[in-house]
């Protein structure tokens, strides 16, 4: 049975790797939690040519997600899930490189958390149908980035990992089955 968050925490500190996935371009984004404050440890972005063949491309997004996470070994993963659009040629590429993202977090046994789009924006913006540049704002604000000038997919990233420490402080996903909430709250098990 994997860890629960508690358990995965080096004191107060949990750090985690938020995926903005995409075949052309993967957002990455290093986010470490002290306490109440979140700092960007690194970011960057996975970028693949045009003509590359999608299995080498899946590869290189493999590989380097595999990189990321013995260099900065994040406690937990988070990824923005499939957006449905109507090209449905696109969201079977966007699949593709989700997949290749999910199967290096599994082989790392890290715990893997998905987010809608909408569900990011609402999370770090207020509003589901915040725009990119909207996000980029709060996630450069929330950060403390100052003019530290961050791309789309970066701050897509830097997101969806703010988005995943925020639901972790929420009460109903501090418990994510019946069993560990009830280990953590025998009181109100009726007998």
């Amino acid at each position: 049975m994997p860890p629960s968050a508690t358990d995965r925490r080096s004191g107060d500190r949990l750090r985690v790797l938020g995926i903005d996935p995409g075949t052309l371009v993967t957002g990455f984004a290093v986010i470490e939690r002290r306490g109440s404050t979140a700092a960007l440890l690194s970011s960057g972005e996975i970028v693949n040519a045009r003509g590359t063949p999608m299995a080498e491309r899946l590869l290189t997004i493999h590989a380097r997600i595999k990189l990321l996470l013995t260099t900065y070994r994040p406690q937990e993963f988070a990824i923005e899930s499939a957006f449905y659009g109507k090209n449905a040629q696109s969201a079977l590429k966007l699949g593709h490189a989700r997949g290749v993202c999910l199967l290096a977090a599994a082989e790392q046994k890290l715990p893997t958390a998905e987010y809608s789009p909408r569900e990011v924006k609402k999370a770090v913006v207020g509003n589901g149908n915040a725009s990119k540049e909207q996000v980029r704002f709060m996630v450069t604000s929330l950060l403390k980035l100052g003019k530290t000038p961050i791309n789309l997919d970066v701050s897509d990233a830097a997101a969806v990992a703010l988005c995943h420490l925020q639901r972790l402080d929420s009460p109903t996903q501090r418990h994510r089955d019946w069993k560990s909430y009830v280990e953590a709250h025998p009181e109100r098990v009726r007998r």
